[in-house]
């Protein structure tokens, strides 16, 4: 990979990582509601499930849904299902001080799982294979993913900073309601392209 193709690169998963979509979404409610700490594995687990599913999408992945549309409606119903009960359990979130007890920010194990139902994370990794290693040479491929994991990280805390920030103002229950339903309907609204592509 020439310098000028890897700094490509580098500004297109800064720039996909740190604009809004659904991970940044939940990473700021999540920022509200736990603080930033324990919004630690949540952006872990992006960072490693993007890197992840560069790397596999990359390697071939994508033929599958290409050569068996009924696994790409299959999944596309499915991210659909899974938003819908994330936004859910975010609008149901606990207060700051945690006096429910109930709610917890998604662990390293379900964000890096999320990635495979986020619409943009699949418009993000197959953008990525295409433009920076048109060949999917594995050495390739595999310098895109580890570029999205080593980048995507710093990026995307900016939204749990925001958060935290945030969690500030929000400390009267209406408020914070009012927010996490706010956070549940762009959650939502972020479907709008994989409903409308079908």
């Amino acid at each position: 990979m020439t310098p000028e193709l890897f700094f490509a690169l580098v500004a297109y998963a800064f720039v996909t990582s740190v604009t809004p979509g659904p991970n940044n979404i939940m990473l700021l409610a999540s920022g509200v509601n736990f603080g930033f700490q324990r919004t630690l594995p949540h952006m872990l687990g992006i960072a490693v499930g993007m890197g992840v599913m560069v790397f596999v999408v990359g390697l071939g992945l994508v033929g599958v849904f290409v050569t068996y549309p009924p696994a790409r409606m299959a999944l596309s119903v499915f991210a659909v299902a899974y938003m819908l009960w994330l936004a859910v359990r975010i609008a149901r979130a606990a207060p700051p001080d945690g006096e429910t007890g109930t709610a917890r920010p998604l662990s390293l194990l379900q964000a890096a799982l999320f990635q495979w139902v986020n619409p943009k994370a699949w418009v993000m990794a197959l953008g990525a294979v295409t433009l920076y290693a048109p060949g999917q040479s594995w050495q390739a491929v595999a310098v895109v993913a580890l570029s999205f994991m080593l980048i995507g990280l710093p990026s995307i805390s900016v939204w749990a900073v925001m958060g935290v920030g945030l969690r500030r103002m929000l400390q009267k229950p209406r408020l914070l309601r009012g927010f996490n339903y706010l956070m549940a309907g762009l959650l939502v609204l972020s479907l709008y392209p994989v409903i409308l592509s079908h």
